[in-house]
């Protein structure tokens, strides 16, 4: 199995995060999550996920609660202050990182290499050890700013994926609107899943 990164911040749209997490660790890939100060808030408003303080070393076992998995699950939690933290340096080794939500403001911090918390400096690493990396930002409309920090990346060859569920495979749920949205994130990673009907021609 794979190695991972997840990266939630304050953008909406925290059931994204949450159905990645939910998918990655039950076909048991290893998770290292972090999750920046607005991305517990909104996991807080949306979610109703009422976790401890970003530093608390119970984390992932709270998180794992919520995701419905067993103590055992491969999840690894890191506070997102933490620049010492394994997932800061290029000699550990991952398959890939997704931000998902990606707040604009990350977008930015990450085009322009500022690495001024975990999040930004693991999206950092990714870049100059050209690993892949997936941003799932979760805005609208875009303006000049965001859309000039998106080419600027996939330039480099970051993965842009906006939270844009399609709707030829006929959702009848929300569910299956976030996962349409988390399939095609996987399928650029090369992950294999069933969690939205592919098209078959008409």
């Amino acid at each position: 199995m794979g190695s991972y990164i997840i990266a939630v911040t304050g953008a909406s749209g925290a059931i994204y995060a949450r159905n990645m997490l939910q998918t990655l660790l039950r076909l048991n890939h290893e998770v290292s999550l972090t999750i920046t100060g607005p991305g517990f808030r909104v996991l807080k408003e949306e979610l109703s996920w009422d976790l401890p303080e970003p530093g608390d070393p119970g984390m992932a076992r709270e998180i794992g609660g919520y995701l419905g998995l067993n103590e055992d699950a491969p999840l690894t939690y890191y506070d997102y202050r933490d620049i010492g933290a394994q997932i800061a340096s290029g000699s550990a080794r991952n398959d890939g990182m997704i931000i998902i939500p990606c707040t604009v403001s990350t977008l930015s911090g990450i085009a322009c290499g500022a690495s001024e918390n975990l999040v930004e400096r693991a999206a950092d690493i990714m870049l100059k050890e050209k690993r892949q990396l997936v941003v799932v930002p979760r805005e609208t409309p875009f303006n000049q700013i965001h859309l000039k920090n998106m080419l600027e990346l996939a330039c480099m060859g970051v993965h842009i994926v906006p939270a844009a569920p399609a709707f030829y495979h006929k959702p009848e749920t929300i569910e299956d609107l976030v996962n349409f949205v988390v399939g095609r994130v996987l399928d650029l990673l090369k992950i294999e899943h069933k969690l939205f009907n592919r098209w078959q021609g008409s």
